[in-house]
């Protein structure tokens, strides 16, 4: 965790990229950020333990190695407990704002409900971030100075790379909890590929994902619980030759989470990934993903 004093002069987010791309793949972690603003730590009720409890930590780490084999990897910098651009631009809580929200702000989707909007009133296992009520413009200034970019910048990669190749495949990479609270006998799988049930990629490239991690050794689950969130179902359009697939790790195989380091797994587990992404690159050189690929299959 870094403390800074804004985004004005920290790098909100980048994209890294080993010379040029030469695949037609777009790695992204959105939520993978470490660094907090001072005024919203200072803001919050939580400790800088609790406060990264929803972190993917690390994740971009994890899948560094697609640099050199030629695809963009874009990461954030800004934590998602800060600002999560994995929802609509506007899902906001009324409940967490010192005055009424604009009419236009979506109010009462199921994330806004569950406390997890774009901008999260909860964390880790539904506590509540902030210690005050929050001002609208400070908030709607979030998502002008850093949303709208980051998504601007992503459309950018992902129609630059369908202009290129013909077609575009957008790997969402994430993390999650190793264990559900009041469960923690049952263990979540190690990973979980997320397709919106067939709809966000062509099937046959979810099926690849899927068999390759198994090869590897690791326990894998399809869209539950985890389908696949708004950048999975935004930009994935397979009829179209652009496919998204989100991939959810279990952080129990690279993290201790209860002090946010990495522990002995995370080597291997980073060497896995390599392998699997070589690999899930030698499934696309023969795939036909191009447009309307879901139609010939």
């Amino acid at each position: 965790m870094k403390v800074v004093s804004g985004f004005s002069e920290e790098t909100a987010f980048e994209v890294r990229l080993t010379g040029a791309q030469r695949l037609p793949f777009v790695f992204n972690s959105p939520h993978s950020g470490r660094c907090y603003p001072a005024d919203f730590v200072a803001a919050s009720r939580l400790d800088r333990g609790r406060i990264r409890a929803s972190e993917d930590a690390y994740v971009d780490d994890l899948f560094a190695s697609v640099t050199a084999f030629g695809a963009p990897l874009m990461r954030a910098h800004f934590p998602r407990v800060y600002l999560d651009v994995n929802r609509e631009p506007y899902e906001l809580d009324p409940g967490m704002f010192d005055e009424p929200l604009p009419a236009f702000i979506n109010t009462r989707s199921l994330r806004v409900v569950s406390g997890l909007g774009t901008i999260a009133r909860i964390v880790g296992e539904r506590e509540e971030i902030y210690r005050a009520s929050l001002d609208v413009d400070e908030a709607l200034q979030r998502i002008e100075t850093l949303y709208k970019p980051y998504h601007a910048r992503l459309r950018h990669l992902l129609a630059r790379t369908h202009v290129n190749f013909g077609y575009a495949i957008l790997i969402d990479c994430h993390s999650m909890p190793s264990s559900v609270r009041g469960q923690d006998r049952w263990r979540r799988p190690d990973f979980i590929i997320g397709d919106r049930h067939g709809t966000s990629c062509a099937r046959s490239l979810s099926d690849a994902a899927t068999r390759i991690l198994r090869d590897l050794g690791y326990h894998v689950v399809r869209n539950k619980p985890y389908a696949g969130g708004f950048i999975t179902e935004h930009y994935g359009r397979p009829a179209t030759g652009l496919h998204a697939l989100q991939i959810e790790i279990n952080r129990g195989l690279y993290l201790n989470e209860v002090t946010m380091e990495k522990h002995a797994g995370f080597k291997r587990l980073a060497a896995n990934m390599a392998t699997f992404v070589q690999r899930l690159i030698a499934f696309e050189s023969g795939a036909g993903l191009g447009p309307m690929a879901d139609a010939a299959e």
